[in-house]
C-alpha cells in the first residue's frame, strides 16, 4: 500500500490513527490532512522520539492498517 491509498481514505483512518498516537489532537489530526510528512513531525513534536523513528512508526503503521483499508474500500482483489 502507498500512501495515496492512506491520503484518499485520510477520513476513515483518522480513528486508527487516534488510537495508535493517542496524544495527537483532532487539530492535529486536521492539520495532517493525509499528509505522510506532517503525520511524522506532529509524532515527533507530541512524543518526543527522532524524526527517523516517526518514520519507522507510521511505516509499520501503513503495514498493519493495509488489510483493514482493503476491506473498508471493497477491495477484495485475489490473484
Amino acid at each position: 500500500m502507498n500512501w495515496q491509498q492512506i491520503e484518499g481514505k485520510w477520513d476513515q483512518v483518522k480513528g486508527d490513527v487516534k488510537t495508535k498516537w493517542a496524544k495527537l489532537t483532532e487539530d492535529d489530526l486536521k492539520f495532517v490532512g493525509g499528509s505522510r510528512d506532517r503525520l511524522v513531525g506532529k509524532i515527533n513534536e507530541r512524543y518526543g522520539v527522532i524524526k527517523e523513528q516517526a518514520m519507522k512508526d507510521v511505516d509499520e503503521w501503513v503495514t498493519k492498517v493495509n488489510d483493514k483499508l482493503d476491506h473498508v474500500g471493497g477491495d477484495h482483489k485475489k490473484s
